[in-house]
């Protein structure tokens, strides 16, 4: 690590949130055990489209739009009561065990916290306030203000102009490769959440901290 970072930007789904409800719906609306992985898989490539193409919508409207895609895989054609049926868990996440705690402590020591996500504001803040964390972070914020997807480079570039600290004092703290890889190649610090099934991507380079917990974030730091 170069130094301490001054300002910690937090992904929040799969990194503070535990997205097992959802997945269990989409997995149950489509009847495979792995759709809701595919599924996700397919939002960021898709969301990443309408970045390098210059276009955007929503999160929420991508996420809708890749299940139907999705159910189309399995011969079902979903209604758009059904589509957000499927995916009404999201904004009734709860967060890891180790996030208040975790949360806690490095606020108590002074680090600037943000929570920077690709989700609509409306849905970020109502996931926050249902996990019972929101009241630990300084800045809410969503990629809507600057409507590019992460792990876009300019993404990244609004978060740190909006912490109003220089970019070596920043550290994104993510459960995703491709945020780590993303966050690193924009100049931020990162520290990567190994939570199950999550991995670093080896061709960017390598996370400042490795953490098994935000707990674990707030011991090293």
């Amino acid at each position: 690590m170069k130094s301490t970072p001054k300002v910690l930007i937090f992904d929040v789904n799969e990194t503070l949130l535990d997205l097992s409800p959802l997945k269990e719906s989409i997995n149950k609306t489509l009847g495979n055990e792995y759709a809701a992985d595919i599924w996700f898989a397919e939002l960021v490539q898709y969301s990443l489209v309408e970045t390098v193409s210059d276009s955007y919508h929503n999160f929420s409207q991508i996420a809708q739009e890749v299940l139907r895609m999705n159910a189309l895989k399995y011969d079902l054609e979903l209604s758009e009561e059904e589509l957000q049926e499927t995916l009404k868990p999201i904004t009734s996440l709860t967060a890891y065990p180790d996030v208040m705690p975790g949360l806690k402590d490095l606020k108590s020591s002074g680090f600037k916290l943000i929570a920077y996500s690709n989700g609509k504001p409306d849905v970020l803040q109502k996931q926050l306030e249902f996990a019972e964390i929101d009241q630990f972070f300084d800045h809410i914020v969503s990629v809507e203000n600057v409507k590019k997807y992460k792990p876009h480079l300019d993404s990244y570039k609004y978060i740190v102009e909006a912490s109003e600290v220089n970019k070596s004092d920043c550290m994104m703290v993510a459960a995703h490769g491709w945020d780590i890889a993303g966050a690193g190649r924009a100049g931020l610090q990162t520290a990567f959440v190994r939570r199950p099934g999550k991995f670093p991507f080896r061709l960017a380079k390598d996370p400042d901290l490795m953490v098994d917990s935000i707990e674990q974030l707030a011991k090293e730091l």
